[in-house]
């Protein structure tokens, strides 16, 4: 089953296995996909990924990630950098869904060069600047953003979008009840919370007929009084009655630690690395904190469990709605796989990490010639992010 040809919001895919968003960190000073990501894609896509969804595209000025060299396409001028990606991929007949995604109060005002915006004005953990609450005026300009940025990358070649509306960043702030408390037609009611991506959704498929909107979601954030499944479930059914076609299902926010991406252990010395303000510490302090860090480290209590953590949400959700269900969060198994398959838990399986290490994972499913991933999840790649592109702590595994 898992391996099965079949179909996805109209979409023909080779199987059932799909890459999930991942920022790769490989854009242009613009924004603009470089030859190196093009390769990434190109070779993913030859090695029997099912499916690939694009790391995080920006679609506003003011909604730009504070990590390096992420891909925009809020103007006109980026589109056509784009069908040399598309074309690659589809060299190999693999679809490809562009993320599109806005960080909303998860970055940092001084880069962005402007106040950064939120449904709230409220601060976040780890980028500590104040965000200003949105005017409606400015809410209406980000649904023109998000569409337009869906018409763009329609034209560049991509076989669909998916809204990032998920692990914190602006859609998922205006969806929890922990980012957004609102007491205008943006906020309060679940059809309010959610009413900024049902505008998007509806204007997309008006606008461009035809065209699969999907969406990343994590059913439940782990913020007081934020989301939870019912919240999800919610959700869901009112984004398909406005013409969603497709939900994947993940968790958490990054202000949550690790509970998004998770691992055994705190990879300390990746956070001291490349985490701020710890990387930023003088060296002694950095030192001496390290140590201290290290020594705390096997205390702290890890989130559970540490595979296939999002299933069971998947599972709830699927039995709630009739489009697709894709679940991503700690799979890394094929035996896994194909229960979570067969069993309805969702219908299809994305990843991230196992294809940092082996972007040719699928092929060496298929073939019989490992039936997990070398993946050890450490988290040093979803660490190494903040200021380098995306790597393994152990390179890329030979084949």
């Amino acid at each position: 089953m898992i391996f099965e040809n079949t179909t996805i919001s109209g979409l023909s895919v080779k199987n059932r296995i799909f890459r999930s968003a991942t920022h790769d960190g490989l854009a242009d000073c613009e924004g603009r996909p470089t030859k190196r990501l093009i390769d990434k894609y190109a070779y993913l896509a030859k090695n029997n990924v099912g499916c690939i969804i694009t790391g995080y595209i920006g679609v506003s000025e003011n909604g730009m990630s504070p990590y390096p060299a992420m891909l925009k396409l809020h103007n006109d001028s980026l589109t056509e950098s784009y069908s040399p990606l598309t074309e690659a991929v589809h060299r190999y007949n693999t679809p490809i869904i562009a993320q599109l995604a806005h960080c909303g109060r998860q970055t940092s005002s001084k880069k962005i060069g402007a106040q950064k915006v939120a449904p709230q004005a409220m601060r976040h953990l780890f980028y500590w600047d104040r965000a200003k609450a949105m005017t409606s005026s400015e809410i209406k300009s980000v649904i023109h953003d998000f569409v337009s940025a869906a018409a763009r990358a329609k034209e560049a070649g991509f076989d669909g979008v998916q809204l990032h509306g998920g692990h914190g960043y602006l859609l998922h702030d205006f969806l929890s009840p922990y980012g957004n408390r609102r007491n205008d037609i943006w906020g309060g009611t679940p059809e309010n919370r959610c009413r900024i991506v049902t505008e998007i959704i509806r204007r997309i498929k008006k606008q461009l007929k035809g065209f699969p909107v999907w969406i990343k979601l994590s059913a439940e954030d782990n913020r007081k009084g934020g989301m939870n499944i019912s919240d999800s479930i919610e959700i869901v059914r009112i984004l398909e009655k406005a013409g969603l076609d497709c939900v994947e299902v993940s968790c958490g926010s990054v202000e949550d630690g690790m509970n998004t991406m998770r691992s055994r252990v705190m990879p300390m010395n990746a956070v001291f690395k490349y985490r701020e303000p710890c990387a930023s510490f003088p060296g002694w302090i950095k030192s001496i904190s390290l140590t201290a860090a290290n020594a705390v480290n096997p205390l702290i209590q890890q989130p559970v469990p540490l595979e296939n953590f999002n299933a069971y949400n998947a599972a709830v959700i699927k039995e709630n709605t009739s489009i697709p269900v894709i679940v991503v969060g700690g799979i890394h198994r094929l035996d896994d796989m194909e229960r979570i398959v067969s069993s309805g838990m969702a219908d299809f399986i994305s990843m991230c990490r196992p294809f940092i290490c082996e972007p040719n994972f699928v092929t060496k499913l298929m073939q019989g010639r490992q039936r997990q991933s070398k993946c050890i999840m450490c988290n040093y790649c979803g660490l190494v992010i903040e200021k380098e592109s995306t790597k393994c702590l152990y390179g890329r595994i030979a084949d």
